[in-house]
C-alpha cells in the first residue's frame, strides 16, 4: 500500500489499489483513467436481498450498502458535498425491496417529503421524532419476544411466514435531534438519544437498521453522541469543512482514510470515502440522481409499503393523483408525547 503511489507514476496510470486476497497474496488493481469523473453504475448492479448499490468505487466496481454486514451506518458531509445525493440513491434502491422505510427529517420534511408514497412513516419535528423512536423501541422489544418464543437469535432465522418485515430508519441532519433551545427540551432530547442508542446497540438482530446523516457528529453535540457513533459500523464521509469532522467519521475505524477525505474537491460533489470497522476503505462517488427521479420510483413501488400498525400514526400524507376521483390518503396527526 505504501508503494502504490510510486507504482501509479511508474506505470503511468490513474490509480493503483491493493487488495489482500489471502495470506501471502495481494491483488494490484490498476485504473487507467478517472472513473469517478463521470459516474456510471455497472449494469449488473441491482438491489437484492438487503444489499443496495449506491455508488461507484474508483476501481469501477459498485459500492454496495449491505445491511446484513453493516446494519448501522453514519454518513457525514458539508453542504453541497453530495450527502443528500447519497441518501437519494439509497432510498431509490430500498424502495424496490420489501422493507419498511421510516423517515426522520427535521428540516420540515424538505428532503424526504417527496418520497412519501413509499414511506411507512415520516416525522418532521423533534417532538414527533421522539414519539416515533419510542414506538420503534417498543416494536424492537416485541420482536425480541418473538425470537425468544421461536428459540432463535436472529430475524433471518425465522420462517418466511412469521418473519417481520425489516425496517430502515433514515435520519437526515441528526444534529437537530441532539440540539436543544431551552431547558424544557432536555427531557425530549434524553428520550431521543436513549432510544437511538438502544436501537443502534440491539436492533440489528430483529431487522431494524439505522441510517444516520449529518454535517458533524461528535462530542460537541452533547451527551450520548460519541456512544451512538461507536455503534455505527458503516462510515461514508463526503467533503467536510475541517479535518476534525473527517476524524469524527473515520479516525476510529480507518485512520489512513482521513487525509483522503480532506483532499476531496468542491467541484466533485458526491465524492466520498467509504470505510468500515475492518479498517479497509475506498473512494466512491454517487451518480447524479434528481429528487424527481427518486420520487417517481417511490410512486412506482408504493404497493410495497407493508402493513405495520405501530407506524400508522406516523404515516405521511400522500395526495391522490389528479386523474383519480375520490378522497386521498390522509394520515392521522402524530400525537406528541
Amino acid at each position: 500500500m505504501a508503494s502504490s503511489e510510486r507504482l501509479r507514476h511508474a506505470w503511468g496510470v490513474h490509480s493503483v489499489t491493493v487488495v489482500e486476497t489471502k495470506p501471502g497474496f495481494v491483488e494490484l488493481r490498476m485504473t487507467g483513467y478517472d472513473v469517478l469523473r463521470r459516474v456510471r453504475m455497472p449494469r449488473k448492479a441491482r438491489p437484492h436481498d438487503m444489499v443496495v448499490p449506491v455508488a461507484v468505487r474508483e476501481d469501477g466496481t459498485a459500492f454496495e450498502r449491505d445491511y446484513r454486514k453493516a446494519p448501522m451506518a453514519l454518513t457525514l458531509g458539508a453542504n453541497h458535498s453530495g450527502k443528500s445525493m447519497y441518501q437519494r440513491n439509497l432510498i431509490k434502491g430500498l424502495a424496490q425491496l420489501p422493507v419498511a422505510l421510516v423517515g426522520i427529517d427535521c428540516k420540515r420534511g424538505v428532503e424526504q417529503s417527496a418520497f412519501a408514497p413509499r414511506l411507512s412513516a415520516l416525522v418532521t419535528t423533534p417532538d414527533d421524532a421522539a414519539s416515533l423512536l419510542g414506538a420503534l423501541v417498543s416494536e424492537m422489544e416485541e420482536r425480541f419476544d418473538l425470537l425468544s418464543r421461536r428459540g432463535v437469535s436472529d430475524l433471518w432465522e425465522l420462517p418466511d411466514e412469521v418473519r417481520p418485515v425489516p425496517v430502515v430508519v433514515l435520519v437526515d441532519e441528526v444534529a437537530e435531534l441532539f440540539l436543544i433551545s431551552s431547558k424544557k427540551d432536555e427531557e425530549r432530547r434524553e428520550r431521543i438519544v436513549t432510544a437511538l442508542i438502544r436501537l443502534a446497540q440491539m436492533a440489528r438482530a430483529i431487522g431494524i437498521y439505522l441510517e444516520i446523516c449529518g454535517q458533524r457528529f461528535g462530542s460537541d453535540l452533547g451527551k450520548g453522541a460519541t456512544m451512538l457513533r461507536a455503534q455505527l459500523t458503516g462510515r461514508v464521509v463526503h467533503r467536510v469543512n475541517d479535518k476534525q469532522t473527517a476524524e469524527m467519521g473515520l479516525a476510529d475505524v480507518a485512520p489512513d482514510a482521513v487525509p483522503a477525505t480532506t483532499l476531496i474537491q468542491m467541484n466533485r460533489p458526491g465524492t466520498a470515502v467509504a470505510a468500515d470497522v475492518s479498517g479497509g476503505w475506498s473512494k466512491i462517488r454517487t451518480p447524479n440522481t434528481s429528487r424527481d427521479e427518486v420520487a417517481a420510483v417511490c410512486r412506482e413501488f408504493a404497493q410495497l409499503v407493508p402493513e405495520l400498525p405501530f407506524l400508522d400514526p406516523f404515516r405521511p400524507y400522500v395526495p391522490a393523483p389528479a386523474s383519480t376521483a375520490g378522497p386521498s390518503l390522509v394520515k392521522p396527526r402524530p400525537v406528541t408525547e
